[in-house]
């Protein structure tokens, strides 16, 4: 085990008291108690719907960090699942029964939504969108376009009126969630210009516990959202230049230079420690770029251990 390694969160086996169940996602252990869950950061990456072989340094501080960070701030307006965050990784919280879809708000014409407009269609989730654009113009007005949540592989989009059709979500519970999504990428997007970014595109999961919806899982952070530098964003669309984002995108582009794009048959390239300690340099950037704090970087040494002391020790209060 190399020293980069060494200060990070792998995978963890925890036993809590009144534990119930365990799950390992693709970045996160969620532990179930008997009446809240334990979510650990990890610091696993994943890009094209793989976890790579080398965890980066601080990733998941930081992204449990951000998450807190705007769940704190969004607390007002919508209800959200946090309890404490006893650890830099760790956040404890209410279980809730997650629905089974995931609410995403773009304000910006990027990613797969101008994929969908550039190969010629107009619908993207039952959504209309507007003739003569090109990508990373602005929306009229944000638009919301749902996925369904996939245990494994892509998640698929669905139109609200699939979702109703369906049964997933009842009329009352979807109306609400459109509503706080809406109010969430609103506040979203103003602490965003604070900081000199604009909050492109993102996505909210909620759940339901004793007949009210929360938000849970994690909240704008690089790994959920997509921003844009603010300064020069309209220079850069006049003169149908790149827009400069602030995303996990140069993970991606990486890899993709190294040959692999999660495609049968592609071996995924192992990065080398300098790529390594960049890739946590780029997510220490993140954090204060997107928060306007300064990154504290949390004990390393024998951080399963940490983590598991200071749940315990909040645990048994």
């Amino acid at each position: 085990m190399s020293e980069i390694e060494d200060h990070c969160i792998l995978s963890t086996n925890f036993e809590f008291p009144g534990q119930t169940a365990f799950y390992k996602g693709k970045v996160r252990d969620v532990y179930t108690l008997e009446n809240q869950l334990v979510m650990v950061a990890s610091d696993r990456i994943s890009a094209f719907d793989h976890v790579l072989p080398r965890p980066i340094p601080f990733k998941g501080q930081v992204l449990n960090q951000i998450a807190g960070h705007f769940l704190e701030a969004t607390k007002n307006l919508v209800p959200n699942w946090v309890h404490a965050q006893p650890d830099a990784n760790v956040t404890v919280g209410i279980a809730c029964e997650a629905y089974r879809i995931e609410m995403v708000i773009r304000g910006y014409l990027t990613g797969h939504a101008w994929r969908t407009y550039k190969s010629g269609k107009r619908i993207l989730c039952g959504v209309r969108l507007p003739e003569g654009m090109k990508e990373h113009d602005k929306f009229p007005a944000p638009i919301i376009t749902p996925a369904t949540k996939a245990e494994e592989g892509h998640d698929e989009d669905i139109s609200r009126e699939e979702i109703l059709e369906q049964g997933i979500v009842s009329e009352e519970d979807y109306a609400q969630l459109e509503q706080y999504t809406r109010a969430l990428f609103a506040k979203g997007t103003e602490m965003a210009a604070a900081q000199g970014l604009i909050l492109v595109d993102t996505k909210y999961e909620f759940g339901k516990k004793d007949g009210k919806i929360y938000l849970i899982d994690e909240v704008h952070t690089p790994d959920s959202s997509r921003y844009f530098y603010l300064e020069g964003y309209q220079e850069r669309q006049d003169n149908d230049e790149a827009q400069k984002q602030l995303s996990k995108e140069f993970v991606r582009e990486w890899l993709m230079a190294n040959g692999f794009q999660g495609l049968d048959g592609q071996k995924m390239p192992e990065m080398p420690d300098h790529f390594v300690w960049e890739v946590s340099d780029r997510y220490i950037e993140l954090y204060e770029q997107i928060t306007g704090k300064t990154f504290e970087r949390a004990e390393s040494g024998d951080v399963n251990n940490r983590v598991k002391k200071n749940v315990l020790e909040y645990l048994q209060g």
